[in-house]
């Protein structure tokens, strides 16, 4: 086995031994984009609107019943970062639990989109947040009320998910 080594190594020439071709098209591809046209956008006053495919904030859909959550705890179970606490009760109206304490760590969420797909009620869904901002570690822990977000303005995200499931 050394010697198919050995050989190949004597079969290169002086110039690619010194590995100088590929500096070369290293720098070629390096001017190149030099000179191609630039793309900045102005943030603040340009903003990037996301599609419908982006994995934003996770948030809980606000129906025009109330909300959709009933508090099974798989979006708890199947997050890797365990960044989702629920906890749940018992009701006397059509769903039998709702969430007494639903809790996101905002901190530890990695925004891998597995509480969305594993939510049977479409009940959490990634929003387009992505300026996210906390200057203490506890504002970082969304509760409920910070995390219910009207259905109309999570419209586009669902249509997403119906029509790639």
């Amino acid at each position: 086995m050394n010697n198919t080594k050995n050989t190949e190594v004597e079969r290169r020439s002086f110039w690619e031994k010194l590995y100088i071709p590929e500096i070369a098209k290293g720098l070629g591809l390096t001017l190149a984009e030099m000179f191609k046209p630039k793309f900045t956008r102005q943030y603040p006053e340009e903003r990037w609107e996301p599609l419908g495919s982006y994995r934003g904030r996770p948030v809980l859909v606000d129906d025009v019943d109330g909300e959709r959550c009933v508090a099974c705890g798989l979006c708890s179970r199947v997050c890797p970062a365990l960044a989702i606490e629920v906890n749940a009760d018992e009701t006397d109206r059509d769903k039998e639990r709702f969430p007494v304490k639903f809790e996101i760590n905002m901190l530890r969420c990695i925004y891998c989109g597995f509480c969305e797909e594993v939510c049977p009620e479409e009940a959490i869904v990634m929003s387009k947040d992505y300026e996210l901002v906390f200057q203490r570690q506890e504002d970082a822990i969304m509760d409920k009320e910070k995390l219910l977000v009207p259905v109309a303005q999570l419209q586009d995200r669902l249509e997403f998910l119906r029509q790639y499931r």
